[in-house]
């Protein structure tokens, strides 16, 4: 479960990055009450409805990944992934005001939305209010949902969003709690690390592809397909072969 590891140190280290775009958000959060507890579950509950909604989509992204895995390409995947988080650090200073993309038919309700929910102070829209977050353009989203898809499943998936949710927990929670005391200064010099923080992780998955027997960081590969087991099996005994398909009562017993 190493790459769980990794989602977690993603959305940790890349939770400085979090306070350059989110910070707006939470530093303004109409948390509940004026107590520090009242506060810390505000906080909380946002920062937690973030991560349900990485959740999700770890899910859909997850069972993409899977698919990939049925059809014997985790290794391939995986290093395309690794590749893509690497190139993401990169691609912005080639390709710097070259490729225009507005997403304004998407975020412009989600803004409205969430604009609208800061003004009922309750828990219940600190929630609703973190759900929705979730849902914003992040190029930091989209390196943890290719961390989904090279994770190879749909459990995975969804665990693998939800560590990376739970890594940005920390600084997004301090943030909506001590405010302003954090100047713009400091949020882009933390922001900087970053970049250092893809390439490492890109180049994890990109280990773990190549399956070079390293223990934890590149396994040896596993048998993905379960056709081509099967077939070889019908090939050897056609006796076997029929003895564990899917109508035999047998084929539950695990030897």
């Amino acid at each position: 479960m190493e790459i769980l590891y990794t989602a977690f140190v993603l959305g940790l280290m890349g939770s400085f990055h979090c306070v350059g775009m989110c910070g707006p958000i939470a530093i303004s959060l109409p948390l509940r009450g004026h107590n520090f507890l009242q506060k810390t579950i505000g906080g909380l509950l946002y920062n937690l409805g973030r991560t349900f909604t990485y959740g999700i989509m770890g899910a859909f992204f997850g069972l993409i990944g899977q698919g990939f895995h049925f059809l014997g390409f985790q290794q391939s995947v995986s290093i395309i992934m690794g590749s893509l988080m690497i190139i993401s650090v990169t691609l912005p200073f080639l390709f710097r005001n070259r490729i225009p993309i507005n997403f304004e038919f998407f975020t412009g309700p989600l803004r409205r939305s969430i604009q609208q929910l800061f003004r009922v102070r309750s828990y219940n829209g600190l929630f609703l209010i973190g759900l929705l977050n979730g849902l914003l353009p992040c190029g930091l989203v989209y390196l943890a949902i290719a961390g989904a898809i090279g994770a190879g499943s749909v459990l995975l998936g969804i665990l693998f969003m939800v560590f990376f949710g739970l890594g940005t927990l920390p600084m997004m929670l301090l943030v909506s709690g001590i405010g302003n005391m954090i100047s713009l200064a400091v949020r882009k010099k933390m922001s900087k690390v970053v970049p250092y923080v893809v390439v490492i992780i890109g180049i994890i998955f990109i280990f773990r592809g190549l399956s070079l027997g390293i223990p934890f960081l590149s396994p040896p590969a596993e048998k993905l397909t379960p056709s081509s087991h099967m077939m070889k099996t019908e090939l050897a005994n056609p006796a076997e072969a029929v003895k564990r398909s899917c109508c035999q009562t047998d084929t539950l017993i695990v030897k």
